[in-house]
């Protein structure tokens, strides 16, 4: 592409009411941002152990589990690092010797990566399927954790969360499908994520729903005499979760934020109406793409396209990039395609805070940009 961003004006009349389409940070909704700034003399600025925060972590993780619909015996547990420092906790705090994951893009590949790494466990196993499909997990002797990962949000497939065996704990790498996506959480044991996506947030936090074997493992690897950094301990998440509280300070506009998106949800009816929601957007973007004669969607099945991160590959005589230049002067964020990826596409978030309408009307800027172009 070229360095000089051709002078398109996109007209004001069919821009989108709000041009934010990240895959995250996502959008967060300005009701939010809001009540934050009301609520800012008396929370922002004050000790995390005292109540005044410890009532909003508590909020917290009573919404999230209202959200998901938790099954008895499942408690929330929460801590600071996002996703990445959740997989390394993880590495310490729930992988017994041997697990299998997974790997169908950047996201999925990561978690695989790092147990690979780890020197007290045993080589991984590794099911790995091409950018824009997914694999399946399958039943394996002697693996005491399936790592899987909900939304892929490098390349917008969606995987079905589907317990393998009955022996061996589920792991769901759920970061950009948690509160979107519809699923059954009896199917996992940890359904992990952090804020930034469907929740509306800043990241720099996890959030983890634990099943009671999952809490058990915990337990019983944190009484072992394995070592492990305090920052990564899950016991020490555990106990200070159920004290609504996090081991060292969190962010607390992080945890405000995620707890109004998590109240709004359940508001309007739950992960059902955020996931029909959700839908309606992704038939938007899809139903575009398939009818348009320079783009289509990148995910060839229909049932592993993502309701909440949509990639569209457009034809060779269309720079993809250009496009998400020209989209990005006229005030419409975040289109172009995940870096590693290396494609000819633009990459478009559905979650739960974007307007469907919205996403009609980016289908309307793009015509007119490759119009123009």
């Amino acid at each position: 592409m070229s360095s000089t961003v051709p002078d398109i004006s996109v007209p004001d009349d069919i821009k989108p009411g709000d041009g934010r389409f990240c895959s995250g940070p996502s959008k967060v909704r300005q009701e939010a941002v809001d009540n934050l700034a009301l609520a800012a003399p008396d929370y922002l600025g004050t000790s995390h152990r005292k109540d005044t925060v410890r009532f909003v972590v508590a909020g917290l993780r009573n919404s999230i589990a209202e959200l998901l619909a938790l099954p008895d015996g499942y408690e929330v547990l929460l801590g600071n690092g996002g996703t990445t420092a959740f997989w390394d906790a993880a590495l310490f705090g729930l992988v017994d010797e041997h697990s299998q994951h997974l790997s169908f893009g950047e996201f999925s590949s990561k978690f695989a990566a790092a147990v690979a790494a780890a020197p007290h466990l045993a080589e991984p196993t590794v099911i790995e399927a091409a950018p824009g499909t997914r694999p399946d997990a399958v039943e394996e002797a002697g693996t005491d954790a399936y790592c899987l990962t909900h939304n892929e949000t490098s390349t917008g497939v969606v995987a079905p969360i589907v317990r393998p065996a009955a022996d061996g704990l589920v792991l769901v790498d759920a970061t950009s499908a948690a509160g979107a996506v519809r699923v059954d959480q009896g199917q996992s044991d940890v359904y992990y994520f952090a804020p930034q996506k469907a929740l509306a947030a800043d990241g720099g936090l996890w959030l983890a729903a634990c099943s009671p074997a999952a809490i058990e493992r915990i337990e019983r690897l944190g009484a072992s005499d394995r070592w492990m950094p305090s920052f990564l301990d899950l016991g020490i998440a555990l106990d200070n979760s159920r004290k609504d509280q996090t081991y060292n300070t969190p962010a607390l506009a992080t945890v405000f934020l995620a707890h109004q998106q998590a109240d709004w949800i359940n508001q309007n009816g739950g992960v059902e109406w955020a996931a029909a929601r959700c839908d309606t957007s992704a038939s938007i973007l899809y139903g575009w793409a398939e009818a348009h004669e320079l783009a289509t969607p990148f995910v060839a099945d229909p049932t592993d396209r993502s309701p909440v991160v949509g990639t569209i590959d457009f034809a060779d005589s269309v720079d993809a990039d250009t496009v998400a230049a020209v989209l990005r002067a006229n005030g419409i964020l975040d289109t172009e395609s995940y870096r590693k990826l290396g494609r000819n596409q633009l990459r478009i978030a559905m979650f739960p805070a974007i307007e469907p309408t919205d996403i009609e009307a980016l289908t309307a800027c793009i015509d007119h940009v490759l119009a123009a172009l």
